[in-house]
């Protein structure tokens, strides 16, 4: 029988939860007594591929999980250990610890200089946001991003409420990132989510002679626990801040940036002046 590789996925760097797929894919392939070499026809993929798996370095496509499952009688084990790593598959490695903090938030702000934050985001936004950064993502690597972006905005809505406070730049918006018609949507979409009652959104005029947020832009949460925790990014990088005099330093930040800022109400104002003169 002829192996394939029908995911087109690249190997990439380990991480915990595809080294504890692979490890669960080993555990049973060792209970049904067979090696990688007698695994390989039996899921119809090649001996290389089921290692990379085996050993975090491969996300499985949805056919190896399949007939894994199938092949090694897994009770279910296997799909169900593979379902975490889908939810997660679209996105950075980086950011996938603080995507695990925010489904348990109970309030997050936001301050975002670079371009509108993922939980705000129109599919067409999110598209033409994606399909232009190098190294440039294949269809099914698109479609990934764009899934679980859009499946992380089921936050917004999750109750009870959390709090969200979202301050974005006015350039950002100005970009028209994808064209008119995709900025027209957006703002549709901004105006729109920014009516929910747990959620302030908030302008940063160009012109600000005050500004605190000129280091970049940056998050902030409370947990559960009533916990604070910081995430601050960079080029292929993020990083979860804990550090106590680091994390009140951000409030301070962000204090600051909340008065700098132009209130919901003249948000909504200007973003409708926006919308009008495109």
């Amino acid at each position: 029988m002829t192996s394939v590789d029908e995911s087109g996925d690249a190997e990439v760097e380990p991480d915990a939860d595809l080294r504890n797929f692979g490890e669960t894919v080993k555990a049973f392939r060792k209970r049904a007594g067979l090696t990688q070499e007698q695994l390989h026809p039996l899921v119809r993929y090649s001996v290389q591929y089921v290692a990379s798996v085996e050993q975090g370095r491969r996300h499985p496509s949805t056919r190896f999980v399949d007939r894994a499952e199938e092949a090694l009688d897994a009770f279910g084990v296997i799909r169900i250990a593979a379902s975490r790593l889908e939810r997660k598959r679209g996105l950075a490695r980086w950011f996938r610890r603080w995507a695990e903090l925010e489904e348990q938030a109970v309030a997050l702000n936001t301050y975002e200089c670079r371009s509108v934050p993922g939980l705000l985001q129109t599919e067409a936004y999110a598209r033409a946001q994606i399909r232009d950064v190098p190294p440039l993502p294949t269809p099914d690597e698109v479609e990934a991003r764009i899934a679980f972006r859009l499946a992380r905005q089921a936050l917004l809505l999750k109750t009870p409420y959390v709090a969200f406070s979202f301050i974005i730049e006015q350039s950002v918006i100005e970009r028209q990132t994808g064209g008119a018609e995709v900025t027209r949507e957006l703002i549709d979409h901004l105006l729109e989510v920014g009516r929910l009652p747990n959620v302030d959104l908030q302008i940063m005029p160009t012109v600000s002679p005050e500004h605190a947020g000129v280091d970049g832009s940056f998050q902030l949460l409370e947990t559960e626990e009533n916990e604070w925790m910081g995430y601050a990014e960079g080029q292929q990088s993020g990083q979860v801040i804990s550090d106590p005099k680091d994390v009140s330093l951000l409030h301070q930040r962000y204090a600051k940036l909340r008065i700098q800022a132009l209130n919901p109400a003249d948000s909504t104002g200007l973003l409708m002046r926006m919308r009008g003169s495109l």
